[in-house]
C-alpha cells in the first residue's frame, strides 16, 4: 500500500497548524512550525488567496493527515458516513475516531498515531481476545483492547507506563496502563472529539466533486 514517506513536520506547515504527528516534539521548542509558521517551498512565504474551494480541500487534506489515511481510503469512509443516518460530518469522525490506530494513540499507549498504526500492524494488540494487526480495524462498544502478554515489556509500553497521564484519554475510552487495557465505553459523539478539523468544510468539498 503506497504510503507518504517525507517529512511529517512539513505537512504541518503546509497546513498552517500543528497535526501531532510527531509525538512530544511537536510540544517542544523545536517543532518546525514554531520556527517557520509557512508552508515549505520556495513561495511558502508569499500571500494566496484562500479561495472557499481550496479552505475545503486544505480541511479536507488536513483529516486525511492527522489520521494517515489515503485519498481512497478516505472518500470511501467519507461516502459510509453519507449513507448513515445523521449528520454526515460528525459520522465520519466517528468513524475516523473509532480506528484501532486512533483508539491506541488516544489511549496514550503510542506517541503519535504513526507510531501506533506500526505497533498493530506488528501484531502487539489483542482486541476481545483476538490478534488484530490491521490498523483500521473499526472498534465497537464494550471492545477490550489490550497489548499481548509476549510484548508488554517492550520499550514502548514501558515508556507508555511510565508517561500515563501526561495525555488526557478522551472519556468514552478507559485506559489501565498497569494491565495494559483500553476499554471502549462507547463510541464517540462530536462534542468529544477534540481533532481541529472543520468537518462540514469536507462536507461541501465532496459534494462538488
Amino acid at each position: 500500500m503506497a504510503r507518504y514517506t517525507g517529512a511529517d513536520c512539513k505537512r504541518c506547515r503546509r497546513e498552517k497548524t500543528k497535526l501531532y504527528l510527531k509525538g512530544a516534539k511537536c510540544d517542544s521548542p523545536k517543532c518546525p512550525i514554531e520556527l517557520r509558521p509557512y508552508p515549505p517551498g520556495e513561495h511558502g512565504r508569499a500571500r494566496t488567496k484562500d479561495s472557499e474551494y481550496l479552505l475545503q480541500m486544505r480541511e479536507k487534506q488536513k483529516a486525511t493527515r492527522i489520521y494517515g489515511i489515503l485519498e481512497k481510503q478516505f472518500r470511501g469512509y467519507y461516502e459510509e458516513a453519507h449513507r448513515r443516518s445523521g449528520k454526515t460530518g460528525e459520522n465520519l469522525l466517528r468513524i475516523l475516531e473509532s480506528r484501532l490506530d486512533n483508539v491506541v494513540y488516544r489511549a496514550g499507549f503510542a506517541a503519535s498515531r504513526d507510531m501506533a498504526r506500526q505497533l498493530v500492524r506488528h501484531g502487539h494488540f489483542l482486541v476481545n481476545g483476538h490478534k488484530v494487526d490491521i490498523p483500521s480495524y473499526r472498534v465497537s462498544e464494550n471492545d477490550i483492547i489490550e497489548v499481548r502478554k509476549k510484548s508488554v515489556e517492550m520499550t514502548p509500553f514501558i515508556v507508555a507506563r511510565e508517561t500515563h497521564g501526561e495525555r488526557q484519554v478522551p472519556a468514552w475510552l478507559e485506559a489501565i496502563p498497569n494491565q495494559m487495557r483500553i476499554l471502549v465505553h462507547s463510541l464517540p459523539a462530536r462534542q468529544v472529539i477534540d481533532t481541529a478539523i472543520q468537518e462540514q468544510l469536507i462536507v461541501e468539498f465532496y459534494s462538488k466533486v
